[in-house]
């Protein structure tokens, strides 16, 4: 899949409308600073709006900048600045695989290389069927673990060696199906 094209301020987009579930979750986390700098919330509304979208559209920035006050490219900023945030949709299992220099020197490339030969993609792609996404992390905050891996960006996987990969992939895929 390659990079959607970045927000042009000259190009507005229709905001997105949010469920009142979502603007709830939304009015927790601003409720957590000062009335006058509820833009602090901006990194949770949009880790929200992951969570229940699988992305962050540009819809969505939209929607988050309307809801907290403040400009679509300040949104649009951190969206992009963070490697955490989805800019196009994925696949329903995104795997992070850390290749920072502790990892790497613990077979962290190499477990990048089993898992595209394995699924058969290269590193930024998902699999044809929607399933994984495959894509290459900073540091993970767990060297010690390394090689690691971060499942849809809330589960750590540790010493990741062929075998655990080959294991993770059919239980991820056994989990599909069962859903």
């Amino acid at each position: 899949m390659s990079s959607p094209s970045p927000i042009k301020p000259s190009a507005p987009v229709a905001p997105m409308a949010f469920a009142d579930a979502t603007l709830a979750r939304f009015a927790r986390e601003v409720a957590k600073y000062p009335a006058e700098q509820k833009q602090s919330a901006v990194m949770a509304c949009l880790a929200i709006v992951q969570q229940e979208q699988g992305w962050v559209s540009p819809a969505a920035e939209e929607g988050v900048a309307d809801y907290l006050g403040m400009p679509v490219m300040a949104v649009h900023e951190v969206t992009t600045f963070y490697n955490m945030y989805n800019q196009q949709p994925l696949g329903k299992f995104k795997l992070n695989v850390c290749t920072n220099l502790p990892c790497a020197l613990r077979d962290g490339v190499q477990t990048l290389q089993h898992l595209e030969r394995r699924l058969g993609i290269q590193m930024g792609q998902t699999t044809p069927d929607g399933l994984f996404t495959l894509q290459q992390s900073e540091c993970l905050g767990a060297c010690a673990d390394a090689p690691v891996l971060l499942v849809n960006d809330r589960h750590m996987c540790s010493f990741m060696s062929a075998d655990k990969l080959d294991q993770l992939i059919d239980g991820l895929r056994a989990a599909k199906e069962e859903a």
